[in-house]
């Protein structure tokens, strides 16, 4: 009996002291999390920002960022529309719960588990508001448990409707908008008592991804989210069918306040948005950060120029053809070939009418201008220059019985066997085809996302034509790794941050990848100055420098391309109209959009020394007959020099 009380009394001795074990650790755990926890009451605190400035590689001041200082609104004259939106939108279970949707978070914990990541978030609008207390935008497990109990205690000590009204008040609405006052005056120029239901229905829109549905950033996105919210507010009963309607037309009439207020205004936004969900934007905007960026302005001004000057000359040509209220645009990008830094960035004609930035977001089909993918995968797969291919008429069976399809050349000529060259420097369409069937569609998409293509590709045989969207940055990308020795270097526009202390906050990382050998890069880069030399971009050899380039145009003139690039820079143009329409008749690549590069080209290259590409020791060139194939004297008046690997070049002579 006595052994057993003693037993029972170790057992007892244990528990106390596993108990208080795990009471230390809770506690500890608890102050551990808590111990750095902010004032709850620095939610109610406005306080004037410190300024954040963006400048370009060559130090001018492109932007200065700042939180407007505005008085907080009370809850009563924000539009009750808003305030449900809000709610509907961000946490319809905002009036029922304490500070945290528990179901939501067992639904978010399960997805997150599924993807292997953080995927969502189940913040409430209580938690959405505790988050902006904390500058790190990173979601990990400390920062969520740390979120839900300041929701707690925020619950604790306001009501319901103070908490939104707090919300409202601090939230980040994009743009540099942080409440709805801010927003309300950013975007449309108006107090937020004054926003009609499409405005409220915008706003409210904002908070779940603020720098991605701004209207600044991308106008035809953010109208898209606003019918989504409005749709939200119909389903449950906010408003009704034809209040539903009236709004779903009205139009998106954004404030031009501060017009001409900004410097590239479309790679400010770009960068903005990338700072964004790198630093945060709490510290973008009040941090008091300078910010490099790889822009050279001198380059920026260069390509403004000449996209003026270019869409000015289009525009006439297309009124002259009689087409109607013709409004053209434009993007440009220019790239660094050997660090992937971005020089230039155009998104479009006009930022302030159009903020949506054609260069980095809109995906457009490019033509011919995606063909030196499928040569480059034919180079890599033992192709040679000389190698014949033959352009005629084809027929390829369809997906249904009986169905055909047959691809045309753009000019409906043929010229029998020709070698590969002569067929990129002509652009020929059904070379292409016949090529890409002999590589495999599924191969060359592959080898197209390799080079760094990000969009989809479908495999089919139309790839070889261009009819899979890409952007304009991706094939400007694609096309710097020919030059580039094989390597593919992701594209960025910021060097580094600094804070006013001047330590460093973020830093460039540039992501470099080898996606084609040496040699094969030198001969597809050879490839393409044929097109300049001997092809549909021979308009570019007024620049009196090596350079190589492709022509793309789409079906009825509606989108024209010209990418191309010197040892040292790969710029793409693309010119088309935002509704997909014809630029005019014969508005090719070599019509609408190479004049624009050749003209900043001149001058991004005026005052570089001269620069040859790149020629590896296993190389040489051979001069050849560009429709035999076979060697040719240098005199002869056909003959062109093309690069061989060695072993691989042609021996026999073309005879006249």
């Amino acid at each position: 009996m006595i052994k057993n009380f003693i037993n029972k009394k170790n057992i007892a001795i244990l528990l106390i002291i596993m108990s208080g074990v795990i009471c230390g650790i809770t506690v500890g755990f608890f102050l551990a999390l808590t111990h750095d926890l902010p004032q709850i009451r620095s939610l109610e605190d406005f306080r004037p920002s410190a300024i954040t400035r963006i400048y370009s590689s060559d130090r001018v001041l492109l932007a200065e960022l700042f939180v407007e200082k505005r008085d907080p609104v009370p809850l009563k004259v924000i539009p009750e529309y808003l305030k449900k939106a809000i709610v509907a939108t961000e946490d319809r279970n905002f009036y029922n719960h304490s500070g945290v949707d528990l179901k939501g978070i067992a639904r978010a914990i399960i997805k997150d588990i599924w993807a292997g990541k953080f995927v969502e978030g189940a913040s409430t609008i209580t938690q959405q508001l505790a988050k902006t207390l904390f500058l790190n935008p990173k979601k990990t497990l400390v920062r969520k448990l740390k979120e839900a109990f300041l929701a707690f205690h925020m619950e604790r000590r306001y009501t319901k409707d103070e908490i939104l009204e707090l919300y409202l008040n601090q939230v980040y609405f994009g743009s540099g908008a942080y409440g709805v006052e801010s927003a309300a005056r950013i975007f449309f120029g108006k107090s937020v008592k004054d926003l009609t239901l499409a405005e409220c229905s915008l706003v409210s829109a904002m908070p779940k991804a603020p720098s991605r549905y701004s209207p600044f950033v991308n106008r035809e996105l953010a109208i898209k989210r606003r019918n989504t919210v409005l749709k939200q507010m119909l389903d449950t009963g906010i408003i009704n069918e034809t209040g539903f309607n009236k709004a779903l037309n009205e139009p998106l009439n954004l404030s031009e306040k501060n017009k001409n207020s900004l410097k590239a205004p479309y790679f400010v936004e770009y960068v903005k948005e990338f700072l964004e969900n790198i630093i945060g934007s709490s510290r973008l905007y009040k941090g008091s950060l300078t910010v490099y960026t790889t822009l050279s302005y001198e380059l920026q001004e260069a390509a403004e120029n000449a996209i003026a000057k270019g869409l000015s000359d289009l525009e006439s040509r297309m009124k002259q053809q009689g087409i109607i209220n013709p409004d053209p645009q434009s993007a440009l990008i220019a790239l660094d070939i050997q660090s992937g830094e971005i020089l230039s960035m155009i998104g479009g004609k006009d930022f302030y009418k159009s903020p949506y930035n054609r260069a980095t977001v809109a995906r457009r089909q490019p033509g011919s201008a995606f063909k030196p993918i499928i040569y480059a995968h034919a180079i890599e797969r033992g192709f040679t220059q000389n190698m014949m291919i033959l352009d005629a008429p084809v027929a390829f069976k369809g997906r249904k019985e009986g169905e055909e399809w047959r691809p045309e050349n753009f000019y409906k000529n043929y010229q029998g066997e020709i070698t590969l060259r002569k067929a990129l420097a002509l652009s020929k369409n059904i070379p292409a085809v016949r090529l890409i069937e002999m590589l495999g569609p599924s191969s060359v998409a592959q080898f197209g996302y390799k080079l760094g293509i990000e969009s989809t590709l479908s495999p089919n045989l139309s790839l070889a034509l261009g009819t899979s969207e890409v952007t304009l940055l991706e094939l400007t990308s694609v096309y710097s790794v020919f030059p580039n020795k094989g390597e593919s270097i992701k594209p960025y526009g910021v060097m580094e941050v600094i804070d006013h202390n001047g330590r460093i906050v973020w830093r460039v990382k540039p992501k470099k990848r080898a996606v084609m050998s040496r040699t094969d890069s030198a001969i597809m880069t050879d490839m393409l100055m044929g097109v300049v030399k001997e092809g549909t971009g021979r308009k570019a050899r007024v620049i009196k420098r090596p350079v190589g380039g492709k022509t793309g145009t789409t079906d009825k003139f509606k989108d024209a391309f010209f990418i191309g690039f010197s040892p040292s820079i790969a710029t793409g143009v693309w010119v088309g109209q935002d509704k997909s329409t014809t630029l005019g008749e014969w508005e090719t690549g070599a019509r609408a959009a190479l004049p624009i590069w050749i003209k900043f080209m001149e001058k991004a290259l005026a005052d570089k020394p001269f620069q040859y590409f790149d020629i590896p020791d296993d190389v040489l060139h051979v001069h050849i007959d560009p429709f035999s194939g076979l060697v040719a004297n240098a005199e002869s008046p056909n003959a062109v020099a093309a690069l061989f690997k060695k072993g691989t070049e042609p021996r026999e002579y073309h005879s006249p």
